[in-house]
């Protein structure tokens, strides 16, 4: 890609982040409920106390004063300070941040794992039981709602059979110094094989939770995408030549076939980033999505504000670099 054209992609970030921060300012304003009710809760303070608390969070000012201020320290990279932490917001997320990436990327390469050879397999096996059963599971997984699976994988693994934690990342006895937030590297570093298992038990039922609808949607484009490539006349030239099976299959027709899986497997990286609120909730685990349900809740505006734009900045972000794995996949295909 040319330095005009990676320029051209970059300036169209802007107007999608306004978009979106000026969308999830107007939805926190309109919502009902005062973060400053909320704070005082039932003590019984005078409206002069009450003024001074506005006036400190900067609620006093016009919305579209809060607005633009908001605009203006983004991009400085300032978020201003968490109405109920007393931190910076950066500070605060930044404390979650690793919590959700590392459920993110174990339930992608997890999701990754399953659904490619799952897809394939039921491509090249056309109508056998092993493409019916993948068939029923992906419209199953898609059908499920992710925090009812994962409540039955608590009842299940957890309470009836005992094999794996409810909730939390890590127990009490095994946590390691925090080096890069991510509880398995960390562990590995910190050279404590205990450590990394009792970490991998607290991640086994959340990342299934986000893996498996993931999978699912990816098993189906895979499986699609394999028949339709399966079908093309440089792969029935390639079988003329003699070549095997698992040749024809590994070296001429995955490498396209993974075109539109890597489409949708960023699209869906993005939303398990975004969309693992529910689940970081119903399984304890203190990350980003958590924290952003609590700021909700509590009316915590700055906070909710960031996260949002975080969200978007890194969905954006994960699509084009999509659009240019797909050039790398594909070389025909010019950005």
């Amino acid at each position: 890609m040319s330095p005009g054209r990676l320029l051209e992609r970059l300036a169209a970030l802007i107007p999608i982040l306004l978009g979106v921060s000026l969308i999830v300012f107007l939805m926190i304003t309109l919502t009902p409920g005062d973060p400053v009710q909320i704070m005082l809760g039932d003590s019984r303070s005078s409206p002069e106390q009450e003024a001074a608390l506005r006036h400190d969070m900067g609620l006093d000012r016009p919305p579209w004063e809060r607005f633009f201020v908001f605009l203006w320290n983004a991009a400085q990279g300032e978020f201003g300070l968490s109405f109920f932490h007393r931190r910076p917001v950066l500070d605060v997320i930044l404390e979650r941040l690793p919590a959700t990436i590392e459920l993110t990327l174990v339930s992608l390469v997890l999701a990754l794992a399953i659904a490619i050879p799952l897809g394939v397999f039921a491509a090249v096996h056309k109508n056998s039981w092993i493409d019916r059963a993948a068939t029923v599971g992906s419209l199953l997984g898609v059908s499920l709602p992710g925090f009812w699976f994962g409540i039955l994988l608590i009842l299940l693994f957890s309470v009836t059979l005992g094999w794996l934690p409810v909730s939390g990342r890590i127990g009490y006895s095994s946590e390691v110094p925090g080096v890069t937030g991510l509880l398995l590297v960390d562990a590995l570093i910190a050279g404590r094989p205990s450590s990394f298992l009792d970490a991998l038990r607290h991640l086994v039922l959340p990342a299934l939770t986000l893996a498996l609808p993931m999978a699912s949607v990816l098993t189906r484009v895979t499986r699609s995408s394999m028949l339709e490539v399966l079908r093309s006349d440089y792969v029935l030239f390639a079988e003329a030549k003699g070549l095997t099976r698992a040749r024809v299959i590994g070296r001429h027709a995955l490498k396209n076939a993974l075109i539109p899986t890597v489409t949708v497997a960023a699209l869906e990286t993005g939303s398990l980033l975004g969309g693992n609120m529910i689940v970081e909730t119903v399984f304890g685990w203190p990350g980003l999505g958590r924290l952003v349900v609590e700021a909700i809740f509590s009316r915590n505006f700055p906070l909710v504000q960031a996260a949002v734009l975080l969200y978007a900045v890194t969905y954006v972000v994960l699509n084009f670099a999509a659009d240019l794995l797909y050039t790398v996949l594909n070389p025909r295909v010019r950005l």
